[in-house]
């Protein structure tokens, strides 16, 4: 749904410029750095009050307009004093004037040898840069404290105004995928609505003659259609909107019709199955005629083969993420191509997802030479280490697998096998299918 520009450069020029480049045989990482160079972020953005901006990608920068904390504080209930009192010696006795809450100033003036009841929170009174801990005095009446000096030291237990955030400093980043946290920043700051880029959309279709959508009947050797709503699930949670094109017969005419509508429609599309070299495989040669489209042959599994690029029809233009067929593949590709492209796409701030070393519980047979992704259960083992085990069968169209595993298993590149107990990178579902 954007408009082609020419300043972009095709994908011929970026792999040109990477050494030892071969889409027949590119790795892992040469994939995602050559779709990272590709893809340039759409335009426009929209208002939207801060609790229906959670999970949008923040347009511009926000800076604070005003100071946090707004004035000095304290960071416990205790007394608040001059830290010039804690020359005169190793015991002090200080007269209690008075009390500050939060909320509820104390507005007196502070002499030597005197003190102030404060709780956590309140502004600290005129003249006083102290908080001793309520726990290390002892009360001698209702107006008077004692206490050791011992390590304290004048502007113990203060919190300094604008400590966590300067006014005019910046609260929250031009693109930055807005949390829950950020919500109650921005709530702290007094700023009620935010500038955040618009929605993503993204078409999906399937292809296959085999393929039956929910509510048509199986026929012998026809199967249903499972990758439109893994799809749907991963780009929901990533804060898409979908337009589901359904299940694309293997001909040219259809073929074309409805990558033609899903380009003039949505931002990216996301198609699986059809980019491999089969004889009815139409997606390929569709794709090749309708834009800038590589084929790649990537070093990995499941997931080998892929297209990408990006497809024009009447004046719009859409980028193309062509995924295998079998239901694990889909999924892996997404995960490790789609996603943080997506991300870009929309103007977040991306970071390649993050790994965590933990044990291999069993040994898994592994070749150099290729990446590897292997559906895992990571659990607490018997000597209080994480530890990390398969799901058994690792065929691409088990997706089974997938629903009983809550990581992957990333054995990268140049890898040879595991044996139990070698530690393994793993990638965690949780917050991300």
């Amino acid at each position: 749904m954007n408009t082609p520009s020419a300043s972009v450069m095709n994908l011929q020029d970026i792999t040109g410029c990477m050494s030892d480049c071969d889409p027949e045989a590119l790795t892992v990482e040469q994939a995602q750095d050559i779709i990272r160079e590709y893809i340039q972020p759409v335009c426009g953005t929209e208002k939207l009050t801060i609790r229906q901006a959670l999970g949008r990608v923040l347009a511009v920068d926000i800076t604070s307009p005003i100071n946090v904390p707004a004035h000095d504080n304290s960071a416990m209930d205790g007394y608040a004093l001059s830290g010039e009192n804690l020359s005169g010696g190793q015991e002090l006795s200080l007269k209690v004037i008075g009390a500050a809450l939060a909320g509820i100033a104390f507005t007196g003036t502070i002499e030597p040898h005197q003190c102030v009841r404060i709780m956590t929170g309140a502004v600290l009174p005129a003249g006083c840069d102290t908080v001793i801990p309520q726990e290390f005095t002892s009360k001698v009446s209702d107006s008077e404290i004692r206490f050791s000096v011992g390590n304290l030291r004048a502007g113990d237990n203060r919190r300094l105004k604008g400590e966590d955030l300067a006014m005019g400093k910046i609260a929250v980043r031009k693109g930055k995928i807005l949390t829950p946290a950020d919500l109650g920043l921005l709530a702290s700051l007094g700023i009620p609505e935010v500038s955040v880029q618009r929605r993503l959309r993204v078409a999906i279709f399937s292809t296959g003659n085999e393929l039956r959508s929910l509510g048509e009947v199986l026929e012998a050797g026809s199967v249903y259609d499972s990758n439109r709503y893994t799809l749907y699930g991963m780009l929901t949670r990533l804060g898409c909107e979908v337009l589901d094109m359904g299940v694309v017969q293997d001909s040219p005419e259809a073929l074309e019709a409805i990558m033609r509508s899903a380009c003039e429609n949505a931002d990216a599309i996301i198609t699986s199955g059809g980019v491999s070299v089969g004889d009815a495989d139409h997606t390929r040669r569709m794709m090749e005629r309708l834009g800038d489209i590589s084929f790649w042959s990537i070093a990995m599994r499941p997931g080998r083969p892929m297209a990408f690029g990006k497809i024009n029809s009447s004046g719009k233009s859409a980028y193309l993420f062509g995924l295998p067929g079998n239901p694990v593949a889909v999924m892996v590709s997404f995960y490790f191509f789609a996603r943080q492209a997506l991300q870009q796409l929309m103007g977040a701030d991306t970071k390649p997802l993050p790994l965590i070393s933990v044990k291999s519980d069993t040994a898994i047979r592994k070749r150099p030479g290729r990446t590897e992704i292997q559906r895992g259960i990571l659990a607490m083992r018997d000597d209080g280490e994480l530890g990390v085990s398969t799901t058994g069968s690792q065929g691409s169209g088990i997706l089974r697998s997938m629903s009983e595993a809550n990581c992957m298993i990333v054995l990268p590149h140049d890898q040879g096998s595991v044996a139990p107990d070698d530690k393994v990178r793993i990638l965690l579902f949780e917050g991300l299918i």
